[in-house]
């Protein structure tokens, strides 16, 4: 007897697949690269030929950008998400630092945080990948600014300018990621969020 396949049942399959290939990509580029990462040693680790592989993309360049996608939608589920039912203002941006801390010490990436790694390998290589990815951290920025604007406005000045603070909070997390990921070091959590909750300028009294 036949097995007949229904149309939504060939479709679930076909995006479990695709979900499965871009989170062997974003393992494999976290660890490796998004240049490093090859058709084939991800088709090898996943147990799947070449053209089975990228055929639910178009090309290993889509592919890429899937796994650059997948790799912002983590970081938002981990740290934006928990935020929304906050009002913006003083209360969201101190959670908003926890969040990013407790990510960056328990990064659900094997290389640590995927948009560190993919800005210091994408910022020198025109392309379809570094467009989206500058795309990406411009509006994180943005929106980074707009939280430590709303923090202000409930602190008692004088403050910085948002978009330096902001600067100057992404400085940190990168210089956390490092101390964690490459110099193992166990104080490196803690001390990035005393020093980012001093630089957001929470330390002050309400």
């Amino acid at each position: 007897m036949i097995e007949v396949v229904s149309p939504r049942r060939s479709v679930a399959e076909a995006e479990r697949t695709r979900a499965r290939i871009v989170q062997g990509a974003v393992n494999e580029a976290s660890r490796l690269g998004l240049e490093g990462l090859t058709v084939g040693s991800l088709a090898q680790r996943l147990g799947m030929s070449k053209a089975g592989l990228v055929g639910p993309f178009g090309s290993r360049e889509q592919l890429l950008e899937a796994a650059l996608e997948q790799a912002s939608t983590i970081f938002h589920a981990a740290v934006i998400e928990p935020l929304a039912e906050l009002s913006p203002g003083r209360h969201r941006l101190e959670r908003l630092i926890t969040a990013w801390v407790t990510y960056l010490a328990d990064c659900p990436f094997p290389g640590g945080c995927f948009v560190t790694a993919a800005s210091s390998e994408l910022d020198g290589r025109p392309g379809l990948l570094r467009d989206r990815l500058r795309s990406m951290v411009t509006s994180s920025r943005e929106r980074l600014a707009s939280e430590v604007a709303a923090a202000q406005a409930e602190m008692p000045g004088p403050h910085r300018p948002p978009k330096e603070v902001a600067t100057t909070l992404i400085g940190l997390s990168m210089a956390a990621n490092q101390e964690i990921q490459l110099l193992e070091d166990p104080s490196a959590a803690t001390r990035a969020h005393t020093a980012m909750r001093h630089a957001a300028g929470l330390d002050q009294q309400p």
